[in-house]
């Protein structure tokens, strides 16, 4: 792990700078704490995958979609939600993933696709999901939540597993290669990353006290730009919107036709390009970039680096969460803790 001067007199109770910088340690591990599964289904059983989580543990779901759809030769689905898809039954692989394994919508779903007969594998701290497998006799990756603070902080724990495991069973073929391009490349970013004047520090003075929209394009995007929102919510405390590309060009950018006085003060667009954007998504980033220039208060670029999809998505995940935290660091916020969803998950208990 290399120094974080860029952390140096930062309010961080939680060390969200450290643990953001340990993602590549992370993503490695975690290919690891996934082999030698026993229970897994066979290939030909395997009708259709579904992931079950939420926040940070939902966007394992995003990521599958995004790397590993492409290739797998059957449908994917991401359910966050309590509840099931009606085909969900014998012919399905249900990745339940919670952080604490307390996350009351998906032990819900969970318990749905057991007694449905799917075959269920839990990625998970434990909590009453653990438990349940247990009893399910479904097998258990293990989240290190010892040493991850909050369940945001964990994604290459709880997206890496469900890859791991689908090569294991010979639906995505490879896996483990493009894992460990991925690590490369979120080393040589990292390395980057925690050095005072980085991109990220750099991208967060931009957006200062603005509102981030965040737009991406494709599945990779779409993946990238739920994380970036997520983590300015979380992290910084503070709004942020985002919308993905080619749908945005059939609806939102219509909406920017008034109150541009008002939106060019506190609106940022930031655009999250990669590799494989199709040619004419290329063109759309182009028009939708000359249409908002002058209703927003900057237009911010960010360009996945990498080979493969998932290092490029897991670059733009790390550029975002660096981003976050300085964002968090600019206005003296405590990024770690996030007391309002403590309150809410208190309050549906008390129901």
């Amino acid at each position: 792990m290399t120094d974080l001067p860029v952390a140096d007199g930062v309010l961080d109770t939680l060390d969200m700078f450290e643990v953001t910088a340990g993602l590549p340690e992370q993503v490695a591990a975690a290919v690891g704490a996934a082999h030698g599964l026993d229970g897994l289904p066979e290939r030909e059983y395997v009708e259709n995958v579904v992931v079950l989580g939420m926040g940070g543990s939902g966007l394992a779901g995003d990521v599958m979609v995004a790397v590993a759809g492409p290739f797998v030769p059957v449908p994917i689905t991401v359910v966050k939600s309590y509840d099931l898809p009606d085909f969900v039954g014998r012919g399905s692989l249900v990745f339940a993933v919670s952080f604490s394994g307390n996350t009351e919508e998906t032990v819900e779903a969970a318990g749905e696709a057991a007694n449905a007969g799917a075959s269920l594998v839990a990625v998970t701290g434990g909590g009453e999901l653990g438990r349940l497998a247990e009893e399910w006799g479904a097998p258990v990756v293990p989240v290190p939540t010892a040493t991850i603070p909050q369940p945001r902080a964990a994604l290459g724990s709880m997206a890496i597993p469900p890859l791991v495991v689908l090569e294991e069973i010979g639906l995505f073929p490879g896996a483990a290669q493009w894992v460990a391009l991925a690590v490369d490349q979120l080393k040589y970013r990292r390395d980057r990353l925690v050095q005072p004047g980085s991109t990220a520090e750099e991208v967060a003075r931009r957006i200062g006290r603005t509102i981030p929209l965040v737009h991406g394009a494709q599945a990779v995007g779409s993946a990238a730009t739920l994380r970036w929102k997520a983590q300015v919510n979380e992290n910084a405390k503070s709004p942020a919107f985002a919308a993905v590309y080619p749908e945005l060009c059939h609806n939102e950018i219509a909406g920017w036709g008034q109150h541009g006085d008002v939106t060019r003060q506190v609106i940022t667009l930031v655009n999250l390009r990669h590799d494989t954007e199709h040619p004419q998504v290329v063109r759309r980033f182009a028009f939708v970039s000359d249409v908002l220039r002058e209703v927003v208060a900057d237009i911010i670029e960010v360009r996945a680096q990498g080979e493969g999809d998932l290092a490029q998505l897991l670059d733009l995940v790390l550029v975002g969460d660096f981003v976050s935290l300085h964002l968090a660091a600019q206005e003296g916020i405590d990024p770690g803790p996030v007391p309002v969803l403590e309150e809410l998950k208190h309050r549906l208990h008390e129901a």
